[in-house]
């Protein structure tokens, strides 16, 4: 029995996707319809498959890889302080805070409907009900907007923020709860030690991916090792300190995230979890609920419902504080699409049932209630969305330091779709160019002067200067601030040389005009076409990051709007690459490629795109 069980699970995990493909089944998450088809095959209808030791094992680590894969899908930079725009932005409507206080206000609601629930004796576990009904369903958050494409906006950013608030507080909170009122005799105070122990793993293996590429074989795999050798450490520290596996698991998925580590990894860390051991989680969910035994129950048939309202109440808040930004419409679907949970409230349960805090009519209720919410969520979603009217933003770039070398490139960006600014501080150059560009005169180019005058409130900062020292000290501080792209010039090698490293490390990029001179020179050499190119009126040279999952893993011949460019190199993990027509186009690779003037920002834009965490 315990083998076919095993049999029947595995093949249903094989052809429920091949169904949803078949029938067209995109509104739901993938996970909802696989706790409804373990429903189908357990106690509650078929009944031909059983909670067998085997089963159980792989569940539980099941559950140990989702909690570890929804670690790795929160995106930090999302939390990072943005510098950008400072004039222009309006504070109190900032993702990061429509998120924080609209989730404040899911806390608040879920502590108050959780007194409410004990008060009238319906579910007396004050604090395990506000953990539950806290929590959102990144998951499904995640599948959702990256359907419509909706990350790089600001009403995507929020709405996903909420979302990874709602798996990371109620996880801190219930490994909390289990510390505090589990029956282990660890004190409180040892789960720091499993933050240390993160950190600790963070510093070790901080620079692991960038010689990674050098050692790993097929054979090795090392990205892989060492991201079960976190999962199993901090798992096991987390057992041992009288944390939750769950939450040293998710630690892990943390600590790998911040260790940034190649989209190959992901996919391959993908393909393990979700290939195998989730949806036996998943399913084995589903196939232990007994539904008709739960409704012979009043007491639970009535907190169905009661856990379906409070789950939606919980959310009621968000509305207003989306409303102070967004549409009528989209704050609604914004609402709606957090009200979506069921991964951390099967996590959740799976602890509260071993600690004896819920019994099994209580756990059912409350997975019932969450699936239904998992599918509510995303059909209003989409319903109710509505695309907000976009104007393509000109890229904001400043130059520090007006002379020959800078002014007639700021003159040309001016024509396209560039935002241009200089500044200086010599008055003798300021009334030199000011006629020509858009120039401000600064007192000096001390960093609290640049600061003050909003210089670093750009896309790209140029910093053209001919002193060496002062372009070095402004692009450090430049990249401390958060200014995306930096270009600095540094003509004295031998200053550069001293410096090199530490400003790659920072993520400056570097240029000389005598380097720069020498490549061009070897290019009309080598490529005689290179010179028409750059003189050309109706095609250029142009470079994008490939943000758009739409085409990663897609081969060059395939790309729908291969005919109008040719792809001469690809920038991946440190190295150029020659592409062919068989060549896989990967995450966040560098295509370096020629087209026309008139088409090539379209695709420029529709590669860029951000639509993945």
């Amino acid at each position: 029995m315990d083998q076919l069980s095993l049999v029947i699970v595995l093949f249903a995990a094989l052809i429920t996707p091949l169904i949803m493909a078949k029938f067209k089944i995109s509104a739901l998450p993938t996970a909802v319809i696989e706790i409804i088809v373990g429903i189908l095959l357990g106690k509650s209808a078929l009944n031909v498959v059983s909670a067998t030791s085997s089963l159980n094992t792989l569940s539980d680590i099941g559950v140990i890889v989702l909690l570890f894969l929804s670690g790795m899908e929160i995106d930090f930079s999302l939390f990072q302080r943005q510098p950008h725009r400072t004039k222009q932005a309006q504070p109190a409507t900032s993702p990061l805070k429509l998120a924080s206080f609209s989730y404040l206000s899911i806390v608040i609601l879920s502590l108050l409907i959780a007194i409410v629930f004990k008060v009238t004796g319906l579910f007396s576990d004050l604090w395990l009900a506000a953990i539950l009904f806290a929590t959102v369903s990144l998951g499904v958050v995640i599948a959702t907007l990256k359907e419509r494409e909706l990350f790089s906006k600001p009403f995507g950013q929020t709405v996903l923020l909420i979302a990874v608030l709602g798996e990371v507080v109620p996880m801190l909170a219930l490994t909390i709860y289990a510390a505090a009122f589990g029956s282990s005799s660890h004190s409180l105070w040892l789960i720091c030690l499993l933050f240390l122990a993160a950190v600790i793993l963070f510093k070790r293996f901080r620079r692991f991916f960038s010689f990674f590429e050098r050692i790993n074989k097929s054979t090795t795999q090392l990205d892989i090792r060492l991201a079960f050798f976190l999962i199993v450490t901090l798992v096991a520290i987390a057992e041992s300190v009288g944390a939750e596996s769950i939450f040293g698991a998710f630690l892990a998925g943390i600590v790998l995230k911040l260790l940034q580590p190649h989209e190959d990894t992901r996919d391959k860390l993908d393909s393990f979890g979700y290939g195998l051991l989730i949806p036996i989680f998943f399913i084995m969910s589903g196939a232990t609920l007994n539904i008709p035994q739960l409704v012979q129950d009043p007491k639970t048939l009535i907190l169905i419902p009661l856990f379906f309202i409070a789950y939606l109440a919980a959310k009621v808040l968000v509305y207003a504080i989306l409303k102070r930004r967004f549409s009528t419409a989209n704050a609604f679907a914004g609402t709606a699409l957090n009200t979506a949970t069921i991964t951390l409230v099967l996590a959740v349960l799976k602890v509260a049932k071993s600690m004896h805090a819920v019994t099994s009519q209580q756990s059912g209720a409350f997975t019932l209630a969450a699936i239904i919410t998992c599918i509510l969520a995303p059909l209003l979603f989409n319903h109710y969305f509505q695309p907000e009217k976009e104007t393509l933003k000109p890229t904001i770039v400043h130059f520090i330091g007006t002379n020959l070398a800078t002014i007639p490139v700021a003159q040309q960006l001016a024509k396209g779709n560039y935002d241009i600014k200089m500044y200086t501080d010599k008055e003798k150059n300021y009334h030199a160019y000011n006629s020509q560009v858009n120039v401000a005169l600064l007192p000096s180019l001390e960093t609290q002067d640049v600061v003050a005058q909003d210089v670093f409130a750009t896309d790209i900062l140029v910093l053209g200067h001919f002193d060496a020292m002062k372009n070095y000290r402004l692009a450090l501080a430049a990249k401390k601030m958060g200014v995306t792209r930096v270009i600095a010039r540094f003509e004295d090698r031998n200053i550069l040389n001293n410096a090199e490293d530490e400003l790659i490390d920072a993520g400056v990029e570097v240029y000389s005009t005598p380097e720069a001179n020498i490549s061009i020179l070897r290019s009309l050499i080598e490529v005689p076409s290179t010179l028409r190119m750059l003189q050309s009126t109706e095609s250029g040279i142009y470079e994008v990051t490939v943000r758009n999952l739409r085409y990663t893993g897609t081969e060059i011949r395939n790309l729908p709007f291969v005919s109008e460019i040719t792809i001469s190199q690809i920038y991946r993990h440190g190295h150029f690459i020659k592409p062919s027509g068989d060549t896989a186009i990967e995450l966040n690779d560098r295509l370096i490629f020629t087209g026309s003037k008139e088409h090539a920002p379209l695709i420029r834009q529709a590669l860029g795109r951000l639509n993945t965490i």
